[in-house]
């Protein structure tokens, strides 16, 4: 062969490898744009790059053995929960996304009725951030002391700091806020949504459970209608008293405007981080003409309508407690107490001895 010829050949084995690249290369375009059904949060077991993809495989999610060097390529996941954004994406996507540091989350919960002091104290220690940082950044971005973040579980990138955590936990609460206050027809009104928050607070502290909100958000409204101090301890388990007993002492030598057993009207600012059931509670009240209302057996409460049946109940209250006191007592007095040694059996001699004589 001469070398004209070996040159064609060569230029042809060229053409041929370019081209078998090129299909390769536009298969794997292909492949990567092909669309994912994936969870919103994926929890990565500990292992290898190959372990996780079965994993992923037993979850019913289209992932192979090609997936496994495209990730070494991308970058090797790490085990934890991965925040995915959105349940459909396109491969190449949903691969960068397994393998970036930036979808590292951690999920907090901020239980309804607890207050931001006590909340920031769990948030400095669940993501490993610092306390003052945090309260400080509170302080800038939300316009209220408490309720600033609503009451429910967060996705939190890992790689935020201090104030990227509160204002994404802020600007989410606004969003929801706004459109609540919206469907409220309280559009730009400032004052008025810290009302409703201000009494969704003391129901959230009040209430039992959530079909009671309804009930105590109308108490709250109609004892406000008649110029009453509302008279509620959950207004005194504000800021770092949130777990505080409140008790005839703490109501007598607490002199703050949070004490509505000494104040009349709403205290001045929410008592407590809020649920959406709370304020939507403090929204759309219940139709009654409760005045009154005390925690039963059942932990739930009774209502009444006037001080007469109230007291009634209190009494009864007061009653039972007297005595459940007295049963305990002598429960444990008889716990306590020696035990009385049991006489010996009299025996068949003596009882005949001792029996009187016969009458004749």
């Amino acid at each position: 062969m001469n070398k004209r010829g070996k040159s064609t050949q060569i230029v042809r084995l060229i053409h041929l490898f370019e081209s078998i690249l090129l299909l390769a290369l536009l298969a794997l375009l292909f492949y990567l744009s092909r669309p994912v059904d994936t969870p919103k949060n994926l929890l990565l077991p500990h292992g290898a790059t190959s372990a996780i993809i079965s994993q992923l495989q037993e979850r019913k999610i289209p992932v192979g053995k090609l997936d496994v060097w495209l990730l070494r390529l991308l970058g090797e996941p790490e085990s934890g929960w991965v925040y995915l954004g959105r349940r459909r994406m396109n491969r190449l996507d949903f691969l960068h996304r397994l393998g970036s540091a930036n979808s590292r989350f951690k999920r907090v919960t901020l239980i309804p009725g607890e207050t931001t002091p006590i909340f920031l104290d769990q948030l400095a220690k669940t993501l490993d951030l610092n306390r003052t940082r945090l309260q400080i950044a509170f302080d800038k971005q939300s316009p209220y002391p408490e309720a600033g973040i609503l009451a429910e579980s967060y996705n939190v990138p890992l790689h935020y700091d201090e104030k990227q955590v509160i204002n994404y936990l802020t600007n989410l609460t606004k969003k929801r806020y706004r459109k609540m206050a919206r469907q409220a027809g309280l559009d730009d009104n400032r004052s008025a949504w810290e009302r409703i928050l201000t009494v969704a607070s003391i129901v959230q502290k009040e209430a039992a459970n959530r079909k009671e909100m309804p009930l105590v958000a109308s108490v709250i409204y109609n004892r406000l209608k008649k110029h009453m101090r509302l008279q509620m301890d959950g207004t005194l388990n504000y800021g770092r008293y949130s777990h505080v007993k409140v008790t005839p002492r703490r109501i007598r030598d607490d002199n703050s405007s949070y004490n509505t057993y000494k104040h009349r009207g709403l205290p001045p600012a929410p008592v407590c981080n809020v649920s959406a059931t709370a304020i939507r509670s403090a929204l759309f009240p219940a139709k009654s003409d409760y005045l009154y209302f005390i925690r039963n057996d059942r932990g739930t409460h009774d209502f009444s309508t006037s001080y007469r049946k109230h007291l009634q109940k209190v009494r009864l209250k007061r009653r039972e407690i007297r005595q459940e006191r007295r049963r305990k007592e002598a429960k444990e007095k008889n716990a306590s107490s020696p035990n009385v040694r049991k006489a010996s059996p009299v025996k068949r001699s003596d009882s005949k001895r001792s029996r009187p004589p016969a009458k004749k």
